[in-house]
């Protein structure tokens, strides 16, 4: 059985956060999301968290879905990585691969680990680390090996001596074990240390010493095994994490205009020739279609997108929007709005849990709540669907081929009839029955002649 190790219990006091380390978002998602979903890709059976003062925030997000042991602290117990992965040995059988990983590190790839679980068997090593080449090995431990490239120990940088500092082969703090051989060596391991702390690497010692095969799988992109330990660092793996993802659909067809300032999550789907622009966010389960184009910082939740949507500076939650419509800039569908082919919805216009019909237009400045619009309809400047009484939301349609004037009231709930006409500055309160009508409710105007004058508020020239 594959098993995982994820040490979560760190209190990431260089984050200078109130919020566990851990539970610290990069793209949406926790560090330790993307950790947990690695190694289950990779081919992970069972998963044991180590949590610390964090325990109740991460079993409230992973839920039952992982094993739960706490890493606690004080002077009656033992601090370090050895200790940690030694509280989970009761779940540990002697044959299983225990695969350690760090809460922290969320840009190691499930392709990688699975390649690393199948080396660890093929050659049956007690133990394998993941090991990297560095310039900078400040805080690393590095992999000590003997004249004939065998590894004996790795030695923390606190730890190091001047030769044992110049070992540019780091530890990436990413190890499988034998099951029989981690229980063993751990018993054996101590705190003679500057850390006095119960170090996991000496495991690696302890093996070595006892001529047990210890395998180092080295991997070349180092970005893989990058830690989180600051918000500096987290906002660098956000930026790592956002490029793969943004790479990944320019690789299937998708153009960005800049892939390094466009936030799209991996549960999205964009179809070919699609242009995304600069500072766009499509999240959830988002549906776009072939040949859109979606600019100015528009934010697409949750949502459906068809073929030759143009979408510009809009906010897009939870609706439809099919072939050929054209939105924004400055529009915003709430959610449960559907657009029909060919509609034009502008500068603020906002449409709320309802539908448009084919090649309906509303240019600006309207707003559409718990409405039925029918086809062909035109919607002026600064028409409002009037739904909200004080107590309920209610719901008003619109029939095909009316003329919404400019100004006009809409106070649901009402059925106006098809090629209805309502001229400016009207509001309707009541149904309109007959199709082809003219609708006025305008109040008369009244001209008093010379006011201005007579007020003094203007010198006649």
């Amino acid at each position: 059985m594959n098993i995982t190790i994820i040490l979560a219990a760190g209190e990431g006091t260089r984050m200078k956060s109130k919020k566990s380390k851990v539970l610290h978002t990069i793209a949406n998602r926790t560090l330790l999301d993307y950790v947990y979903d690695a190694s289950v890709e990779a081919g992970s059976d069972k998963t044991i968290m180590i949590v610390g003062k964090n325990k109740d925030d991460v079993k409230n997000k992973f839920k039952d879905s992982v094993i739960y042991k706490e890493q606690k602290i004080g002077e009656n117990f033992p601090y370090g990585t050895g200790y940690a992965v030694s509280i989970a040995c009761s779940e540990i059988n002697d044959d299983d691969n225990v695969l350690v990983l760090s809460g922290d590190c969320p840009l190691i790839k499930a392709d990688t680990l699975k390649s690393f679980l199948i080396k660890h068997n093929k050659l049956k090593a007690k133990a394998s680390v993941l090991t990297a080449f560095i310039d900078d090995t400040t805080g690393y431990g590095h992999i000590i090996k003997d004249e004939n490239g065998k590894l004996i120990k790795i030695v923390e940088d606190k730890d190091a001596n001047d030769y044992e500092k110049k070992v540019k082969e780091i530890n990436s703090g990413i190890y499988v074990f034998n099951g029989k051989a981690l229980k063993y060596a751990l018993t054996k391991i101590d705190n003679n240390n500057s850390q006095n702390e119960l170090y996991l690497t000496d495991v690696i010692k302890v093996l070595a010493y006892e001529n047990e095969f210890v395998y180092t799988y080295k991997i070349d992109d180092i970005q893989e095994i990058l830690g989180v330990n600051s918000k500096l660092q987290l906002f660098e793996a956000d930026r790592i994490i956002r490029y793969r993802i943004n790479s990944s659909y320019m690789k299937n067809g998708v153009i960005m205009e800049n892939p390094y300032n466009t936030f799209i999550e991996k549960s999205v789907k964009i179809g070919i020739d699609t242009f995304i622009g600069s500072g766009v966010k499509i999240l959830g389960n988002t549906i776009i279609g072939e040949n859109v184009s979606i600019t100015g910082d528009s934010f697409i939740v949750d949502s459906k997108i068809e073929d030759n949507v143009i979408i510009k500076s809009s906010y897009i939650e939870n609706s439809t929007v099919k072939k050929d419509v054209t939105i924004g800039p400055f529009s915003h569908l709430r959610p449960n709005s559907v657009l029909d082919e060919k509609v034009h919805i502008g500068n603020f216009v906002e449409v709320k849990n309802s539908s448009l019909g084919e090649n309906t237009k509303a240019g600006h400045l309207t707003y559409i709540g718990d409405c039925t619009v029918g086809k062909n309809v035109n919607m002026g400047c600064g028409s409002i669907l009037v739904n909200y009484d004080g107590k309920n939301k209610n719901t008003s349609k619109i029939g095909d081929g009316s003329f919404i004037g400019s100004n006009s009231n809409i106070v649901s709930p009402v059925e106006i009839a098809n090629d209805t006409f309502i001229a400016a500055g009207t509001t309707v309160v009541s149904d309109i029955k007959n199709e082809g009508s003219l609708i006025i409710g305008r109040s008369k105007v009244a001209e008093k002649e010379n006011w201005v004058y007579k007020k003094k508020l203007r010198i006649k020239k």
